[in-house]
């Protein structure tokens, strides 16, 4: 990181640190999580070499900061969807904070992975995973042929495959 370069962004922080703790403070109700999420937007910025190009800082500070609040939120979805499901378990089902919390990370993955799909791959993907539909049903419920559907699936899972092992 050049001089320059690190001047840049330690003036866009002193000028728009605290500016973006409010704004992300009246996105999200916990101030802590809103300091997060400043950090982490700041984070996001040092990460590319263009901090020295930013004509706008307010705007590409809270565009940056609004895509992680997405994410804050799909993420606190999954985790409350999960602990409902924990929660219809039969007590001798045990899970243990670390296992849950690798899970969580695993449900988040693949959530960040069906948005990556196209529309039709996940629709096909889904209705095959969560609905247990057969090639032939998802063709006929989506309305496409099944080389189609094989072709949606075989997309879906090389994007599953390249999460999980490369």
């Amino acid at each position: 990181m050049t001089q320059e370069y690190s001047s840049a962004i330690t003036d866009l922080y002193k000028q728009h640190n605290s500016w973006l703790v409010n704004w992300l403070r009246r996105k999200i109700d916990c101030p802590h999580r809103a300091l997060d999420l400043a950090h982490d937007t700041f984070l996001k910025i040092i990460s590319r070499a263009d901090a020295q190009e930013i004509r706008q800082p307010r705007s590409y500070l809270s565009t940056i900061a609004n895509g992680l609040v997405v994410d804050h939120y799909r993420r606190r979805s999954l985790e409350q969807a999960y602990q409902e499901y924990l929660l219809l378990q039969p007590e001798e089902v045990h899970i243990s904070l670390e296992e849950q919390a690798l899970i969580v990370e695993a449900l988040v993955s693949v959530d960040k992975l069906l948005d990556s799909m196209g529309k039709k791959a996940k629709q096909a993907f889904l209705l095959s995973q969560l609905d247990g539909l057969t090639y032939p049903e998802i063709a006929q419920q989506m309305g496409i042929s099944v080389s189609s559907v094989q072709k949606y699936m075989t997309q879906a899972m090389r994007a599953c495959y390249q999460v999980c092992y490369e």
